[in-house]
């Protein structure tokens, strides 16, 4: 059986029923937390530019543009909001996969409850949930399936795969039609890690393009225009060309549909940068808090780690930095830690990426490899500060924070999505963020999405 086979049956055979309580939970905890990272990513870099250039390519207003008050063609929506969800490094990841699973899949999906809505149509809230659990169910068990070091970049292009199975399941396909709708959109997959390296702008916006191509994938499928069966582990498939011939094994996720809930794998973002960064910001607070020592103590700090972490974040220090680049600059993100005790969203504007002082103690951080084998893991990651007085500390980061074995605290949730919500762009109450809570944790209940969508649009 071809591998596409079994994976389609599972999005389309699937029921609510058949969701657990756990992935129920999961799915609208990090709901929560996308839709804040989308409400900061108003203000993130270039978000009205692209929010005005978006303006030109349509005159239809179908979707509407989270934190704003316009609206676009669905396929135009899409784009501005999935770029907002991730142009600030904020958004949830699974690690395994090395993928943010929820910003491509929530930037299509919710644009197209909007969309069916202009049309007539209501989506509830169960049937969002479900179409959500699918989708990451596709994208993340895809993502893990590789053994290769990251080319194209996952959260735009295999994110792409998981939202074009969520927005099939929203608009009820059969498995003919979600088989044309994934080779469909396997013909407009792209997103590549140049623009990771240069911390490029273009980083989120190709995930913005995943979650536009999601929906013009399924727009054509739904007018019955065939698509490439042996999407997958074809001769020029998404594994063969993408990740590497030979260079994936899908027994173990494959055996698992129906199984395990990948939602279950995803963890939080506690801080706006790169989730590799996260292991040492841990290990960095841990020993602060248990040495006592000072910024000023350090001569200096060695990272050692993975082969992920050395290619992606391990990029030398630059002053006056994009805040994209400095996001995945290791070196940077240690500084901050030392001298601030955390990072966040400030920490990247433009008089923090020109002082002299961080800049100076990011040139005494070296990143260097350790003897881990496994071009995908995120850790452990091991960090040792040295003291000018010849002490040294060490701390090795297993799970940063955030991951599903070291959670965030329902407090610590609340709190990040209020720090998203106070950096919209267009200042929206707070009653309303309260609302927008409460329609979340009750979700399953909601006839109609779009009360969800009326609370993030002004």
């Amino acid at each position: 059986m071809k591998p596409e086979i079994p994976m389609i049956k599972h999005v389309i055979g699937t029921k609510y029923n058949d969701l657990s309580p756990e992935a129920i939970e999961k799915t609208k905890i990090f709901l929560l937390d996308t839709i804040g990272c989308s409400i900061a990513g108003t203000s993130g870099p270039s978000a009205k530019e692209i929010l005005s250039t978006a303006k030109a390519w349509g005159a239809a207003k179908s979707s509407r543009v989270w934190g704003t008050h316009k609206a676009l063609p669905h396929t135009s929506a899409a784009i501005v909001n999935a770029y907002q969800i991730h142009c600030l490094e904020f958004d949830c990841v699974h690690e395994s996969g090395v993928l943010h699973p929820m910003s491509t899949l929530i930037g299509a999906t919710l644009t197209e409850i909007d969309r069916q809505q202009h049309e007539g149509k209501k989506v509830t809230g169960k049937e969002f949930i479900q179409a959500i659990i699918l989708g990451i169910d596709v994208s993340c068990s895809i993502a893990k399936s590789s053994n290769a070091p990251m080319r194209f970049f996952r959260p735009a292009l295999t994110g792409g795969f998981g939202a074009t199975a969520s927005v099939a399941k929203l608009r009820r396909f059969d498995e003919k039609k979600l088989h044309n709708a994934l080779g469909i959109y396997y013909g407009q997959a792209g997103g590549n890690m140049q623009a990771h390296i240069e911390g490029s702008k273009l980083l989120g916006l190709q995930v913005g393009f995943g979650a536009r191509n999601s929906l013009v994938a399924c727009d054509l499928a739904e007018r019955n225009i065939e698509g490439p069966k042996d999407f997958l582990t074809g001769k020029y498939g998404y594994f063969n060309l993408m990740e590497g011939e030979g260079l994936y094994d899908l027994d173990p996720a494959w055996q698992e549909w129906g199984k395990a809930s990948r939602i279950l794998e995803v963890g939080h973002k506690p801080f706006p940068s790169g989730r590799l960064t996260h292991y040492a910001i841990d290990a960095l607070q841990s020993l602060k808090k248990k040495h006592g020592f000072k910024h000023k103590d350090v001569r200096k700090v060695i990272c050692k780690v993975p082969p992920l972490t050395l290619r992606l974040v391990g990029r030398p220090y630059k002053k006056n930095a994009e805040p994209n680049y400095a996001k995945l600059c290791l070196g940077y993100i240690c500084a901050l830690t030392l001298i601030y005790g955390e990072v966040s969203q400030e920490d990247f504007h433009p008089q923090k990426l020109s002082d002299k002082g961080i800049g100076n103690l990011a040139e005494k951080i070296y990143v260097e490899p350790d003897e881990n084998t496994d071009l995908n893991a995120f850790g452990p990651q091991q960090i040792t500060v040295y003291l000018k007085n010849e002490q040294k500390f060490a701390y090795s980061s297993k799970y940063a924070i955030g991951h599903p074995r070291n959670p965030l605290s329902r407090k610590q949730q609340l709190d990040k999505f209020f720090y998203c919500w106070k950096m919209a762009e267009n200042k929206i109450p707070h009653k309303i963020a309260e609302n927008v809570i409460h329609k979340i944790d009750n979700l399953e209940k909601l006839k109609n999405t779009t009360e969800l969508i009326d609370l993030i649009t002004i």
